[in-house]
């Protein structure tokens, strides 16, 4: 029987839930960024949640539980799916404002796992336009959130953190040590424990 050629990982969770105290009426979009190897093989690369209100609690949640299900295939793990999620809301003149994007990488380990992902907003760079974005109802969002997963040019970026919004995954892997490569939770002594995915010496 001949070798696998490709690993696969399968995605399942869901964008529970989020905190912007400040703020009602929040709705989130998501997707993914990966590398050039990877390919989709089912499943949705982008979605849209519901909008809801915060929770009358002390609390004042905004839940969604909006599920997220999509498998990939690959040769290497070069370029690791990463997920985006920019929440948005209405300001006091009814514009659709952004109120928050952030990112992290699907967990490497097979299982379950919860990322609370902070969320942060772009700033203007004068008090002027702040002002006049303010009053136009133009503030500050970049024209592709999936910047917010790569690392060129978010050095000039000036931003303030801005709520939380909590994600879910259930990850499977397959196939992933047949192309030689492990991954495992390890724990060298007296340090905490870090995912791990590595090339299998021969």
């Amino acid at each position: 029987m001949a070798s696998s050629s490709v690993f696969l990982l399968n995605i399942n969770g869901q964008i529970e839930s989020g905190e912007f105290p400040e703020f009602d009426d929040i709705y989130c979009r998501h997707c993914f960024v990966y590398g050039d190897d990877w390919i989709i093989t089912a499943g949705l690369e982008e979605g849209i949640t519901q909008v809801t209100k915060k929770s009358p609690d002390r609390r004042q949640v905004h839940v969604w539980n909006f599920p997220l299900n999509i498998t990939f295939k690959s040769t290497n793990p070069f370029g690791w799916p990463r997920i985006v999620v920019h929440a948005y809301g209405l300001d006091t003149f009814g514009n659709d404002v952004v109120r928050g994007y952030g990112m992290c990488h699907v967990p490497i380990i097979p299982g379950r796992h919860t990322c609370c992902l902070p969320m942060f907003v772009p700033e203007s760079t004068s008090l002027l336009q702040k002002f006049t974005s303010w009053l136009l109802g133009r503030r500050p969002e970049f024209v592709d959130a999936r910047i917010v997963a790569l690392g060129e040019g978010r050095e000039v970026c000036r931003v303030r953190t801005q709520g939380f919004v909590n994600v879910t995954f259930n990850v499977v892997s397959k196939d992933i040590k047949k192309l030689g490569y492990i991954n495992q939770v390890s724990q060298p002594q007296g340090t905490a424990a870090t995912e791990t995915i590595a090339a299998v010496k021969s």
